[in-house]
């Protein structure tokens, strides 16, 4: 029988609501305004001044597109070279009579 500690699978998965946070969600969709919402009408309204509705898009961006993540740029060989140590620089054979 298994001891404590950590197990591979167990425990809630990550990115899983709890109870709260449904209920949170449930109440925002029944009020029928979500901060979200409300973010992007500002957005939208073409009345305000230019720097308040790019505020609103800057705040509301991260909720609608997903962040770029970093990518490693590693070699075939996983090394991390940045610059090959030796160029060798290789003529072509030319043909007889060339």
């Amino acid at each position: 029988m298994p001891e404590g500690g950590r197990r591979a699978g167990a425990g809630r998965p990550k990115g899983a609501r709890n109870k709260k946070t449904i209920e949170q969600a449930e109440a925002a969709k029944k009020a029928g305004l979500t901060p979200l919402d409300y973010m992007l009408s500002v957005l939208r309204d073409e009345t305000l001044e230019q720097s308040v509705r790019l505020d609103a898009a800057n705040k509301a961006a991260p909720y609608v597109h997903a962040k770029l993540s970093a990518v490693d740029h590693t070699s075939t060989d996983g090394s991390m070279s940045e610059k090959p140590t030796v160029i060798r620089l290789i003529a072509p054979k030319l043909a007889d009579g060339d």
